[in-house]
């Protein structure tokens, strides 16, 4: 299984660093989690068919985790037709999907296909022959969430966003500490809302079974605080995110 950043920037892009967007490659299927990024031009890159994406998980409807979204949707509508992804949306999925069908007929397009929309809650999300996935609600808005992917006998986490800290001495790491007490073999963690010490040092220090835990979706000036984390957590394989990272587990 291969985990590769599309996008690892916060809520807007940096020089060299896109909006967030992670794709999953197990076997010959893709999975994405967020789309902040339109990812057909990387696809092409890699020489990955867009046909072999087979769902798209959103954490939560920002437009720095959705703004590819859309492209992604035109393009699979009008001229990648043997491309057939599933969609997976937090919140109100029946006014998002009318959205989206408006903004595609407002480009002339008069036909709309018959792609599959769900809609996120608690709990199991998905499962093919490849990967098994779940949600767990954070506190970042009303219907954000978390995700957990089994694949090929490891497991991922990707937090998403989530609650933005009021206070240095607040405790919220906004976690499932029961997934983390399984172990992981890949902790991606956002920081674009609070200080990495504050937020993941308490929650992290006991746990040794994390084999390596990546800080994504952070803003340039939150990197002193994650080497800060690092300092505090000899023992833990940390990685900081980049846009083309990638991981083989």
């Amino acid at each position: 299984m291969r985990i590769i950043f599309f996008g690892s920037s916060h809520g807007l892009p940096e020089p060299d660093r896109k909006c967030s967007s992670i794709m999953i490659k197990s076997g010959d299927s893709c999975y994405f989690i967020d789309m902040g990024t339109p990812p057909l031009d990387q696809l092409a890159e890699r020489g990955i068919s867009v046909e072999s994406v087979k769902a798209v998980f959103i954490t939560h409807m920002h437009g720095d985790h959705t703004n590819g979204l859309i492209p992604f949707i035109d393009l699979c509508n009008g001229f990648y037709t043997k491309a057939n992804p599933e969609f997976y949306l937090p919140g109100n999925t029946e006014k998002t999907v009318s959205a989206i069908k408006e903004w595609i007929k407002c480009q002339g397009c008069t036909w709309f296909r018959d792609f599959k929309f769900n809609h996120v809650d608690d709990g199991f999300v998905y499962r093919d022959e490849k990967i098994t996935l779940s949600a767990f609600r954070t506190g970042h808005t009303d219907e954000s969430f978390s995700y957990l992917l089994e694949a090929e006998g490891k497991r991922v986490f990707f937090s998403g966003d989530l609650k933005i800290q009021e206070s240095d001495n607040e405790e919220n790491p906004d976690l499932p500490a029961e997934e983390f007490d399984k172990g992981l073999d890949l902790a991606i963690l956002e920081l674009a809302h609070f200080n990495a010490v504050d937020k993941y040092y308490k929650f992290l220090k006991d746990r040794t079974n994390i084999n390596t835990v990546c800080i994504n979706h952070y803003s340039s000036f939150k990197i002193a605080s994650y080497y800060s984390l690092c300092e505090l957590l000899p023992k833990q394989k940390f990685v900081l995110a980049t846009d083309r990272l990638e991981f083989e587990l």
